[in-house]
């Protein structure tokens, strides 16, 4: 069985090798070019426009996936828990005619809307609008009655005013060699995510304990709950303990899909991956991996897979476990209360 092959990262943005002189150079255009934005929107050369209700950014400013989604549902259930009515503001990464502002719901096609913000509103049932215009977006969701905003990305769109911003940074690579693209794989300086209000370190199925010992000052630990699996074509959920020590294909088209495969492997169960790019649009094809066992893919790319999915096919849901503190803080930073 061949091994699809992904567009990588280049090797010296993790490996602690010297970036070649022509990225070095870009990089040093690029980090000119996003100063001279930022210093452009604090000086008033370009216009915030605030939403009116409180906004919260959860963000990264490191390319590739973070853990991003998993947070932002934690946090619109927990909003919404505590008397908010909150909305989701995302841009759809992946999605076909990304200019057309969109609606989702639990019915959306993920080809027309994203994976992500399709996988957010059926796990939340909240109302969320994808539109690159993050402003558009936030002000649509407030005349359709919400209190609050949430971001799902949107940490350099800095048109839109937030109350607080929530970087969530991989334990696994980290920030990789501290450089910005495409030298390294930060989108902004380091200093910027001392600018975040919070500091939330993904650290995937780590114990409780043992998130408490890794996150270092001014972080705070998150893990991944991951204890079901869910038949794709519907029916009762298993544990995922029931395919301990079983050969599963493991499909992942994640930012990070190693992340997927160790999780899975943390569960006892032997791993045969299959990794495709962020976003990707799946077809029958990726599916003939040449053997018949049971398959194991991230929640995310089974909102896109229900059609290929068979007897066999089951979706990994994913739970962020932060600790009580975290969401005591954050709730004493917002500016209100919901009704």
């Amino acid at each position: 069985m061949s091994q699809r092959r992904l567009p990588q990262a280049p090797a010296y943005w993790y490996d602690g090798s010297t970036p070649p002189l022509p990225a070095r150079i870009l990089s040093a255009l690029y980090g000119l070019a996003t100063a001279l934005r930022r210093k452009a929107y604090r000086r008033g050369w370009l216009r915030i426009r605030h939403a009116g209700v409180p906004v919260i950014v959860v963000g990264n400013i490191v390319a590739g996936g973070s853990g991003k989604t998993p947070l932002t549902i934690a946090l619109v259930e927990r909003l919404r828990g505590e008397g908010w009515a909150p909305g989701v503001a995302s841009r759809g990464h992946g999605r076909a005619d990304a200019a057309t502002p969109r609606w989702v719901d639990a019915d959306s096609d993920a080809a027309q809307v994203g994976d992500e913000p399709l996988l957010i509103a059926r796990r939340t049932g909240a109302k969320l609008r994808v539109d690159r215009d993050r402003v558009a977006a936030a002000q649509a969701l407030v005349a359709a009655g919400c209190d609050i905003v949430v971001c799902d990305d949107g940490l350099q769109h800095y048109r839109l005013a937030r109350d607080i911003e929530i970087e969530v940074q991989d334990a696994r690579r980290r920030y990789g060699n501290g450089r910005l693209l495409p030298a390294g794989p930060l989108r902004e300086p380091l200093e910027r995510a001392a600018d975040c209000g919070f500091r939330v370190l993904n650290l995937g199925t780590a114990s409780e304990g043992d998130a408490q010992r890794e996150a270092g000052f001014g972080e705070w630990p998150m893990r991944l709950r991951v204890d079901t699996a869910r038949p794709m074509r519907g029916g009762r959920a298993q544990p995922l303990s029931a395919f301990a020590g079983q050969r599963v294909h493991a499909v992942a088209g994640i930012g990070d899909p190693e992340r997927f495969f160790s999780m899975l492997r943390d569960a006892g169960i032997a791993v045969v991956p299959h990794a495709f790019p962020d976003h990707h649009a799946y077809s029958p094809a990726d599916f003939e991996f040449g053997s018949k066992l049971p398959m194991l893919m991230t929640e995310k790319d089974a909102v896109k897979c229900a059609a290929f999915a068979d007897a066999q096919s089951f979706m990994v849901p994913v739970d962020a476990v932060l600790p009580e503190a975290f969401w005591v803080a954050l709730m004493g930073r917002l500016p209100g209360r919901g009704a």
